[in-house]
C-alpha cells in the first residue's frame, strides 16, 4: 500500500512533526510511505524519518539556497489561497499559503497514485477535501482540538471533515466533541493517539533535583503558572531547579516573570532541544501546566524516561495518559498555582513515591509505541476501503516507490556518534560501523586553538555493528578548553572527518553537580553538541576553583555563596572577593568574603549595588583572593551538565542612576567560560 502524509513543514521539531515522523517510520516497515512537506525552510530535517520513508517538498522557502522564482510564480505568491485561511500558520509570512500553494498542492493530489493520503493540519484537510480522488482513502488529522481554533477556522474545517473518509483526533474527548458537532456526516471520526517511540537513553535516576518542562512557549501552555508554583516550593527546597525547554513568543514574558519572582538562580529557559529525550532523562519530575493539551506527547516522552509527570487535568490529553497516583499526578485546573505547587511538593519531598511512580510510568509508556499506533491506522484504512478485498491485499505487500519521490541528501561526510557522560568523568562513545569509511580509523580529539591532541585507535565493531570507545579525560589530564572530535585514517594520508553528535547524554553529571577535586586539581568534562551539530568536550582543569552554589541579587546587592575546591583549606579571615575590571585595572575593587560557620570550604560575599562606570560600559570578572599572598582563584559554576551556561542561567538586571552618566544597568552574568562577571552598562530605557 502506498501512503502519503501532508505536513506543513517537515523540517522543524514540533509535536505534529514528531508524531508524523514516528507514524510514517512505523508504517514504512510494511508499506511504501512518503512525507510531502509543503514547505522546505532549511536543507535537512531536524527529525529525519526512517530510511524507508521518502521525503519531498513543494515550496522551497530557503533564504539563500532556494530556487529563484520566475515572474509567474512570484505573481502567484502574492495572491491568496482559495481553500480557506488557517490562523495557525498565518503569522509566518515565509510559509503563508498562497495561490502558488493552490497550484502545487492541487497538482500533487490530482496526480498522486497514493492509496491513502493523510493530512495533518486544518488547511491541509481543506486541500485534501477539495481534491478527492476516486478509489483513494482521504484521512484528516486534528493535532490540536476543536476548541483551539477560532470560529471561522472551526467552521471551515468542519465543512472539510464532512468530505473526508476519516478524521482522526489524538484524544477521545476531542473525538466526542467533533462527533457531537457533526452528527450527520458519514465521515468516520475517531481517536488514535500519537505514537511515541522508546528513546535510546538511560532512564532517569530521579535524584537530579530537577523539574523539567518542554514545549512551545505560548500562553496556553501556562509556563507562568508553573513558575508561580515553583516559586512557592523554592523556599523549602532551595536546591531544586526548574528547566523549561522550547522556543516561542512567550519567552520574554516568562523571562520577566522569572525576574519578578526572584528565580534567576533556580529557573532556566533552556531554549529548544533535539533530541529532547536526553533532557527528560535529566529530570526527577516532569511538569505540564497547560490550560489545554490535545494529546501530550511530552507526557509520554517523560514517562518513557521513567519520570513521573505532574500535569493539569485539562482538556483533553493528560487524563487519558496519566493514571493519577500511579504514573503521575493530575492537578485540577481550578486549583491554580497553589494546587500545582502542592502536587510538585508531594513528589519533590517523597523520594520513594517519586521512584514508584517513575517505574510505573516507564512500564506504561509502551502502550503508545509507534508500531501499535500504526496497526490502528491500518485497521482504520481497511475499514474505510471502498474495495475491501483489494485493500486487504495491499495491506500485506509492499510496492516500490518511484526513485524521484525521494528528496535525497548527499552521502554523509561526517560519521555520527552517541556520547554518554559517566559519573566518574569518563565519556562513552558509540559509532555505527556502517557510517565509518572502509579501513582502519583512529579517534582524534584536539584542543581548539591549541596544539594538544589525543589519538586512540577505534576498536572493531561488536556483534551489534557498533564501535565503542571509552575516553578518560580526567585521567589523561586534558588541558582546559574545548576539544573537538574527529576520525582519521590510521595509516597513510587521508582526510580527517569531524564527528557529528547524534545524541549526547549528560544526565549522570547532575547526580553530583560539583566538579571532581582530588586535593591536587579540580577537573570536569562535559560532552556536548556544538551550535553546528558536532561533538565536542568542554574541559576544565585547574589547581583551585571556587564553585558557585548560589548568587542571588536583591535590593542592596548580590549575595554569593561558593565552595572552595583546593588542596588548601580556606583561611578563617582575610579573604576578599575581587572584581577585576577587564580594561581599567584602577577601576577594580574587592569586598570581604566570610567563611561559612558550618562548612570550612564554603564562603559568602556581598557585592553591593554601586555604579562604577567611568564613562564607558564596564565588565568586572569576579574571583576569590584567599589571602594577601595567595593567587586569585576563578569563581564560577563549571560543574553539572551545562557546557555553556550563559544563555540559560540569566540574572535580572538592577537599574541605578549615575550622577553624571545617567541610568545604568547592573547585571550579574556567566561568561563563555562559565565564570561569574559583573556588567555595568548604559540602560537603553
Amino acid at each position: 500500500m502506498r501512503i502519503t502524509f501532508l505536513l506543513h513543514n517537515a523540517y522543524g521539531i514540533g509535536g505534529t512533526i514528531r508524531s508524523t515522523v514516528n507514524l510514517a517510520t512505523a508504517l514504512s516497515q510494511r508499506h511504501d510511505v512518503e512525507i510531502v512537506s509543503i514547505h522546505r525552510p532549511v536543507d535537512t530535517p531536524s527529525l529525519p524519518a526512517g530510511p524507508r520513508v521518502a521525503l519531498r517538498s513543494l515550496v522551497d522557502v530557503r533564504d539563500d539556497t532556494g530556487p529563484a522564482r520566475d515572474e509567474r510564480e512570484q505573481r502567484l505568491l502574492e495572491q491568496p489561497n482559495t481553500v480557506y485561511p488557517d490562523s495557525g500558520v498565518d503569522g509566518d509570512r515565509r510559509m503563508h499559503y498562497t495561490a502558488l500553494h493552490d497550484e502545487r498542492i492541487g497538482a500533487l493530489l490530482d496526480e498522486s497514485e497514493a492509496d491513502v493520503v493523510i493530512a495533518t493540519r486544518p488547511i491541509l484537510n481543506g486541500y485534501l477535501a477539495r481534491h478527492r480522488k476516486r478509489g483513494r482513502i482521504h484521512i484528516g488529522q486534528e493535532h490540536l482540538s476543536m476548541d483551539a481554533h477560532d470560529d471561522r477556522l472551526r467552521e471551515d474545517q468542519n465543512a472539510a471533515v464532512a468530505r473526508l473518509d476519516g478524521f482522526v483526533t489524538v484524544s477521545e474527548g476531542d473525538a466526542a466533541q467533533y462527533r457531537a458537532a457533526l452528527p450527520d456526516v458519514a465521515t468516520r471520526i475517531l481517536c488514535i493517539p500519537n505514537g511515541v517511540p522508546a528513546p535510546e537513553v538511560e532512564p532517569s535516576t530521579l535524584d537530579s533535583k530537577t523539574i523539567v518542562a518542554a514545549g512551545r512557549l505560548i500562553q496556553i501552555k501556562r509556563y507562568d503558572r508553573l513558575l508561580d508554583a515553583f516559586a512557592k516550593i523554592v523556599p523549602q527546597y532551595p536546591d531544586w531547579t526548574l528547566r523549561i525547554y522550547g522556543r516561542g513568543p512567550a519567552r520574554l514574558q516568562l523571562r520577566r516573570r522569572i525576574d519578578e519572582l526572584g528565580l534567576n538562580d533556580s529557573a532556566m529557559l533552556m531554549g529548544p532541544a533535539s533530541p529532547i529525550e536526553t533532557e527528560w532523562a535529566k529530570g526527577a519530575v516532569a511538569a505540564v501546566a497547560s490550560d489545554r493539551e490535545s494529546f501530550g506527547m511530552t507526557i509520554v516522552e517523560a514517562m518513557h524516561c521513567g519520570v513521573p509527570v505532574v500535569a493539569t487535568d485539562c482538556p483533553f490529553g493528560p487524563a487519558e495518559i496519566i493514571s493519577h497516583g500511579s504514573t503521575g499526578l493530575l492537578v485540577p485546573l481550578e486549583g491554580g498555582a497553589d494546587a500545582f505547587a502542592q502536587a510538585l511538593t508531594r513528589l519533590v519531598a517523597d523520594e520513594d513515591e517519586r521512584r514508584a511512580m517513575g517505574k510505573a510510568a516507564r512500564e506504561a509508556a509502551p502502550a503508545w509505541a509507534p508500531d501499535a499506533i500504526a496497526r490502528r491506522y491500518e485497521a482504520l484504512i481497511e475499514e474505510l476501503a471502498p474495495r475491501r478485498r483489494r485493500l486487504t491485499r495491499l495491506l500485506g505487500r509492499r510496492r516500490p516507490a518511484p526513485a524521484a519521490r525521494q528528496e535525497t541528501a548527499p552521502a554523509p561526510k561526517h560519521p555520527e556518534a552517541r556520547a554518554r557522560a559517566r559519573e566518574d568523568g569518563r565519556v562513552e562513545l558509540t559509532l555505527s560501523a556502517d557510517m565509518l569509511p572502509a579501513g582502519a580509523w583512529d579517534f582524534l580529539t584536539r584542543l581548539r586553538r591549541g596544539e594538544r591532541e589525543l589519538r586512540l585507535p577505534l576498536p572493531a565493531a561488536d556483534s551489534t555493528g557498533r564501535v565503542r570507545l571509552l575516553l578518560a579525560p580526567l585521567e589523561e589530564d586534558f588541558t582546559e578548553g574545548r576539544w573537538d572530535c574527529w576520525i582519521l585514517p590510521r595509516e597513510g594520508e587521508g582526510k580527517r572527518r569531524r564527528i557529528k553528535a547524534a545524541q549526547v547524554e549528560q544526565a549522570r553529571l547532575l547526580r553530583n553537580p560539583e566538579p571532581a577535586a582530588d586535593g591536587r586539581r579540580t577537573r570536569h568534562c562535559i560532552p556536548y553538541t556544538t551550535a553546528d551539530g558536532f561533538l565536542a568536550l568542554r574541559m576544565w582543569n585547574r589547581a583551585a576553583h571556587a564553585e558557585v552554589a548560589a548568587a542571588r541579587p536583591d535590593d542592596s546587592g548580590i549575595r554569593i555563596t561558593a565552595r572552595m575546591l583546593s588542596a588548601r583549606p580556606l583561611p578563617r579571615e582575610g579573604m576578599r572577593l575581587q572584581a577585576v575590571h577587564r580594561a581599567e585595572p584602577e577601576s577594580s575593587f574587592d569586598v570581604e568574603a566570610l567563611p561559612d560557620p558550618d562548612d570550612p570550604n564554603r564562603f559568602h560575599a556581598q557585592v553591593p549595588h554601586t555604579v562604577r562606570r567611568t564613562g564607558d560600559d564596564g565588565i568586572w570578572d569576579l574571583r576569590l583572593l584567599p589571602g594577601p599572598d595567595e593567587p586569585a582563584v576563578p569563581l564560577g559554576r563549571i560543574g553539572g551538565d551545562l557546557a555553556d551556561r550563559k544563555k540559560a542561567h540569566v540574572y535580572a538586571p538592577t537599574r541605578l542612576d549615575h550622577p553624571e552618566l545617567g541610568r545604568t544597568r547592573v547585571r550579574l552574568y556567566y561568561t563563555v567560560d562559565n565564570h561569574l562577571a559583573l556588567a555595568h552598562r548604559t540602560d537603553p530605557g
